[in-house]
């Protein structure tokens, strides 16, 4: 009986021994995401970006230092309560070094305590929320992803000119609400008179913009409303359908967004905005790379949420190199503080103080292309990331 002990201990041993030999070639990196749920469209091109961002940064060998990159995916369906187990399983059960995600804000913010217990990178990508590396940051927490105040603050340096009168129209939730503030914070040339919520489920747009419009419709110069909006229902239609340019001279304004969401763009020619990607306005090799891969392979330019999963990548990537393969958290943290990588989207830098990349954004001016379904924009200028005044929020 003793012997029998002995051998089944020697024999777990040598398993547990062969597991963390395995484990000491691999850096395993978990993608929680929305790969069902209302956010399904912008996951998948996440995922997509990160797999093909991976691949091209290792020169299409998934290795770095000679540890092989594994990617274990889990799907959080939008609810932060799952995020969060998930991300717990993965850090402990499925030993995880490394997580990247969520795809929604909600779970995000579930999921940064997570991080800090088990003392592991999480890296957003692309969950917007300011607060995520604002009031709820911890150490372990870096974003590629823009946060809303980049998006609101060159979307204000696109609309902020002394004849304009602006009023918001957003979601009700952090997305919504922290894109608003950090817009209203930004805006010092222009006049902003009203600030629009309605909830994230919302599909008649009716009574909303009948209060959008009682706002300026009296207003001389020009009136725009600028729209904070995610997921497949929008405002645009109902803005086209009640004629607002035309009955009131109102203007829609808005960021970028996925490009079947951008075929409501081309009803609005002329509209301006700040995206934080459109294939065709980078020009640098990682992008060019990217759009004649996914041109390949799915006979299709790569999305808004493409360029985020890639640029995530490329971040891991460098930052997995300057470590000669060390995935924990005691290496990666001062490797990545101040780090610089190439992206889609050119060079990001990730700042010290609260590990938001810093990052480009593009003001534009929608085409309508026949040869697009979508309305294109066109690039009106590059606003550089020493242009914005990006807020540092953690109060670290």
């Amino acid at each position: 009986m003793i012997n029998t002990t002995r051998r089944l201990a020697v024999v777990a041993l040598a398993c547990a021994s062969t597991l963390a030999f395995a484990q000491s070639k691999e850096v395993r990196i978990a993608h929680v995401y929305s790969k069902t749920g209302a956010l399904e469209a912008y996951a998948k091109q996440t995922h997509v970006g990160l797999m093909m961002g991976l691949d091209y940064a290792t020169g299409g060998t998934m290795e770095v230092a000679g540890k092989k990159l594994v990617v274990i995916e889990k799907d959080d369906q939008g609810k932060p309560d799952l995020g969060k187990s998930l991300l717990a399983a993965a850090y402990g059960d499925d030993k995880a070094d490394i997580a990247v995600g969520p795809t929604a804000s909600p779970v995000a913010l579930a999921m940064l305590p997570v991080a800090e217990e088990y003392r592991k990178i999480l890296l957003v990508e692309p969950a917007v929320a300011d607060s995520i590396t604002g009031d709820k940051w911890n150490k372990y927490i870096f974003r590629t992803g823009r946060n809303s105040s980049q998006d609101a603050i060159s979307n204000a340096v696109a609309l902020d000119k002394p004849e304009n009168t602006l009023v918001t129209l957003a979601q009700d939730n952090a997305f919504g609400r922290d894109g608003v503030k950090a817009f209203r914070e930004s805006i010092k040339k222009g006049k902003l008179v009203h600030e629009e919520y309605l909830p994230a489920a919302t599909t008649d747009f009716t009574a909303g913009l009948q209060r959008v419009v009682d706002k300026l419709k009296d207003v001389p110069g020009r009136k725009f409303v600028w729209v904070v909006w995610a997921g497949a229902n929008s405002p645009f239609s109902k803005f086209a359908e009640l004629e607002l340019k035309k009955r009131y001279n109102i203007e829609l304004a808005t960021g970028g967004n996925i490009l079947p969401a951008m075929t409501a763009y081309k009803q609005f020619p002329g509209m301006e905005g700040a995206a934080y990607y459109y294939f065709g306005i980078p020009k640098n090799p990682v992008n060019e790379a990217m759009v004649a891969r996914h041109y390949k392979e799915f006979k299709s330019p790569p999305d808004f949420f493409t360029a985020g999963g890639f640029s995530a990548a490329m971040a891991l990537v460098t930052a997995l190199k300057k470590t000669n393969g060390d995935a924990s958290a005691a290496k990666l943290i001062p490797a990545m503080e101040g780090m610089s990588f190439d992206t889609p989207k050119g060079k990001m830098t990730f700042r010290k103080e609260d590990h938001q990349a810093m990052q480009s954004m593009y003001h534009f001016k929608i085409k309508a292309d026949p040869a697009f379904a979508w309305g294109v924009p066109e690039l009106v200028r590059e606003i550089k990331p020493e242009e914005m005044d990006v807020p540092i929020r953690n109060k670290r």
